[in-house]
């Protein structure tokens, strides 16, 4: 089976979550057999070592013209030729230009191909004129033109909705982890590197952006510090905007000394954080499904998400694991999280083997041949 994944980056520093499903969906896709080509527009950010993990899948990177829309170099005559090569096509996201030029090109050679939005589809956050005026000229069309739909949760089957796609035709592949990205590390060297102290530690993985709400668990940690007052918060993620501000908060409620700033971790250090936090916090104001939240899990970390993660599975390890994306609401799980020691420690393995069961990407993989095979069967009759 030949196929063709678009994404406008696969390198997590910029893509975050959507990067990195495309990049272990193409490496895994390709270790079971298919001819994958992973079509992206990010060259001056993708290093060897994250080209040579893709493996035999091919990977064909445009130059970015305009970073704030990622507006790449057009090769009409690339685009055309891998379209036309691919039994199937996979779009990820939906407001890429980059979506649009293969649209446009598998609509006239007549190719079929699917959307995963992962989560994109709601008018949110900045720019939302521009999104309507998206939708009316080719967004809308995208979606409803697709052979096949592939949701990361439940949760998204409304937003299909909004564009006409029944839930009955809407497939769900969950994010996924691949284990062996996640070793057995010393994370005592790590925290000695950068200067960490010996404590208790909250850690943030991700963007510091305001749809991540890396300010909502700042405001909520600054609230039980009182009651936790050995514990210290880590964020570990690029600078989404928010990193200045971030700062300037902890030095208004005069914790400083307890809030960490490490920047961008790839790799061994990016496991050995996991594996020396105490508790990962996802406070996101709206995600389709955290893969930092499955990562940690890997690693044994337990994990305080959100109601907005789309991760609501977490609650059949514990309740409290899951809370509303407010202050009061991530303060309320950390206090109670954090006052019952033994009962993290309990939720710790039991978090971990649930998420090596139900979110390995060996085991996923399988499921887009399936869909894939069922799309490819009725256009060929």
């Amino acid at each position: 089976m030949r196929i063709l994944n678009v994404n406008d980056t696969i390198d997590l520093k910029t893509g975050g979550g959507t990067a990195e499903r495309t990049f272990q969906m193409s490496r895994f896709l390709a270790k079971q057999g298919a001819l994958c080509r992973v079509l992206t527009i990010d060259s001056d950010q993708l290093d060897k070592q994250r080209r040579d993990a893709l493996g035999s899948a091919e990977l064909y990177v445009f130059h970015c013209l305009w970073r704030r829309f990622n507006f790449p170099r057009i090769d009409w005559r690339m685009i055309r030729r891998l379209v036309n090569e691919a039994d199937i096509i996979h779009l990820m996201g939906h407001w890429s230009v980059l979506n649009v030029l293969v649209y446009l090109a598998a609509r006239r050679i007549g190719k079929p191909y699917v959307v995963c939005p992962a989560g994109a589809l709601p008018l949110f956050g900045r720019s939302k004129w521009l999104k309507r005026i998206f939708n009316l000229l080719v967004g809308n069309a995208i979606v409803r033109n697709a052979s096949g739909w592939i949701a990361v949760t439940k949760g998204e089957f409304p937003q299909f909705g909004e564009y006409g796609i029944l839930s009955s035709w809407v497939t769900v592949i969950p994010n996924g982890v691949s284990e062996e990205d996640f070793p057995l590390v010393d994370s005592t060297e790590f925290k000695r590197r950068l200067g960490l102290p010996d404590a208790p530690i909250i850690l943030f993985m991700g963007r510091l952006n305001p749809i991540k709400g890396p300010d909502l668990l700042l405001d909520a940690f600054s609230s039980i510090r009182p009651t936790f007052p050995n514990v210290h918060l880590v964020f570990a993620g690029p600078d989404g905007g928010m990193l200045e501000g971030l700062k300037k908060m902890a030095e208004q409620k005069n914790i400083s000394e307890f809030v960490h700033f490490l920047g961008y971790l790839n790799g061994a250090d990016k496991v050995a954080a996991y594996r020396m936090a105490n508790l990962l916090v996802v406070p996101s104001r709206q995600e389709a499904m955290s893969i930092v939240a499955i990562e940690a899990g890997f690693c044994g970390t337990p994990v305080l998400l959100t109601d907005q993660c789309g991760f609501s599975d977490v609650r059949s390890i514990d309740t409290r694991l899951e809370v509303p994306a407010t202050v009061t609401g991530i303060a309320t799980g950390l206090t109670s999280l954090l006052a019952d020691s033994n009962k993290l420690a309990e939720i710790s393995p039991a978090w971990s083997n649930f998420v090596k069961q139900q979110y390995s990407w060996s085991s996923l993989a399988p499921k887009y041949f399936e869909l894939y095979s069922s799309i490819l069967k009725i256009t060929t009759e």
